[in-house]
């Protein structure tokens, strides 16, 4: 493939963004349980004149947001939105769920991080962790939880090495030397 197949001009994944409940409460989770930092917040924005709400984000023409912008970790930028719409779902998608997602974090040793996660009252820990056995992930543990305003966070401990790289010449990002490493402070 050439370039001109790809996005021009492309550089790194910006942000992810995550429509939350509540905005105040999730970034309290975020800072507290996962160590994340609040960098900004914005709004209420709206446009209650006009429909550019729906034109610029799809959302309903009266529709009004919060913001806030967290940098997790050493590489990911998460943009939480707090919406109020005439006709917003407020019911929690599934994982399985077309359009939903979940955030998966890497940690050096699942135990402890399970543990921290199951100490809280807003988290619940579904049944695990489990070890991949076979394939191109074998080695890999993993556990889900659910935030209870819906967000599903996966913890993973990954080995060195795992079997996909034997036929792969590209490699997942990461781990990081820490969560706190900071590679680039530039923008």
């Amino acid at each position: 493939m050439t370039d001109t197949q790809h996005l021009p001009t492309a550089r790194n994944v910006h942000h992810v963004g995550l429509t939350v409940p509540d905005l105040d409460r999730a970034v309290d989770f975020f800072v507290e349980a996962i160590g994340c930092q609040e960098l900004y917040r914005k709004g209420p924005f709206g446009d209650p004149e006009g429909d550019s709400m729906e034109r610029r984000l799809d959302v309903h023409p009266d529709a009004t947001a919060s913001l806030a912008m967290l940098r997790c970790g050493p590489t990911t930028n998460l943009e939480l939105f707090e919406w109020d719409a005439p006709d917003q779902n407020e019911t929690p998608s599934k994982s399985s769920d077309v359009g939903a997602m979940h955030l998966a974090l890497q940690v050096e040793e699942i135990s402890p991080a399970v543990s921290a996660l199951a100490d809280r009252d807003d988290v619940t820990v579904l049944d695990g962790p489990q070890t991949n056995e076979e394939g191109p992930t074998a080695g890999l543990t993993y556990v889900y939880c659910r935030v209870e305003w819906g967000l599903y966070l996966e913890l993973l401990e990954a080995p060195e090495q795992m079997p996909y790289t034997e036929e792969a010449d590209e490699r997942l990002y990461g781990p990081a030397p820490a969560w706190t490493h900071r590679p680039d402070r530039s923008v």
